[in-house]
């Protein structure tokens, strides 16, 4: 661990519980807000993940709670990855029985012809937070007006927007946060850093401009999975994932970073305990504040999620 991490996190340790043993549970509050759940043995499949890979298995809530409640993790937003617009309705059916998901961030299509009917169909129910675009969709000059209109479409409805795809996008996805000023834009996957042992000057140049838009947050998932190597064998040691978190603090700060496990695809890196308790630490050494807003209140006022009791 690095010297000055070492002594912040040394001197906030009387305020927190110990964290020995794999059932320690977490200090605060936690909304892991990017799980993906899918039964590939339903009637016409799943799109993703692809057959024949560890990940294309029936994953679901139990699956997930069993790995998250142990560490005191209760409550999920799922985003979903699949471009099926009803496979959007067979995740809120799931959540209508699954009071653990308290919010739902859909897959759609700015230019599908039908997308205003799709938003408005599913924005009735209160679980649909918001709308994920895949990364070539954020090319402003490629599909500018459909895009520009989706996102205003989306700001009306009061949904968020997340937005997934190469640190090349993210000037684009700049643009569209100057474009609609009232839309809240949540980049997923820090940005596609990549390996935060070889980061490019690319990303982190793209990552200060994205910053300077103040409805743009930044979700720290897809931490260990970036990771090159053999898979579920990603360093466990935070000095290695210090220079994406640091650079992402000193931009976005405390404001604008939320927590999101990226489960189960995290599994290609290392395990849920691990993901949760590599950005555990790095939270703690920032205060017991900074903390509260990264696992939960940040997330708040992102995506608007439903309190289920």
């Amino acid at each position: 661990m690095q010297r000055r991490h070492f002594l912040k996190t040394a001197a906030l340790s009387p305020l927190l519980p110990p964290w020995a043993g794999a059932q320690s549970p977490a200090a605060v509050r936690v909304i892991d807000t990017h799980t993906h759940f899918y039964d590939p043995t339903r009637p016409g499949g799943v799109p993703w993940p692809k057959a024949g890979t560890p990940l294309h298995r029936k994953v679901m809530p139990a699956d997930w709670q069993a790995l998250a409640n142990p560490l005191g993790i209760k409550e999920t937003v799922i985003v979903e990855a699949s471009p099926l617009v009803e496979d959007n309705q067979w995740i809120l059916d799931l959540a209508a029985q699954e009071k653990c998901i308290v919010g739902f961030v859909g897959n759609l299509d700015p230019n599908d012809a039908h997308f205003d009917s799709h938003v408005k169909r599913f924005a009735g129910n209160p679980l649909f937070r918001g709308v994920r675009w895949r990364g070539d969709l954020v090319k402003l000059d490629a599909n500018l007006d459909r895009v520009k209109a989706g996102a205003q479409r989306l700001a009306m409805e009061d949904l968020s927007l997340d937005l997934n795809g190469p640190a090349s996008a993210l000037p684009q996805a700049a643009q569209l946060a100057a474009e609609v000023p009232t839309l809240r834009i949540v980049i997923n996957h820090l940005g596609g850093s990549g390996d935060p042992q070889s980061l490019k000057p690319e990303w982190k140049e793209n990552i200060r401009l994205l910053a300077q838009r103040p409805n743009v947050v930044m979700k720290v998932s897809a931490l260990v999975e970036q990771v090159p190597g053999k898979e579920g064998q990603a360093p466990r040691e935070l000095d290695y994932y210090l220079p994406v978190l640091d650079h992402l603090w000193e931009c976005f700060g405390p404001d604008r970073l939320l927590y999101g496990s990226n489960w189960p695809v995290s599994d290609r890196g290392g395990s849920y305990e691990t993901v949760f308790r590599l950005v555990a630490e790095f939270f703690r050494s920032k205060g017991r504040e900074a903390e509260e807003k990264y696992f939960w209140r940040n997330s708040l006022a992102a995506y608007r999620w439903i309190e289920r009791g």
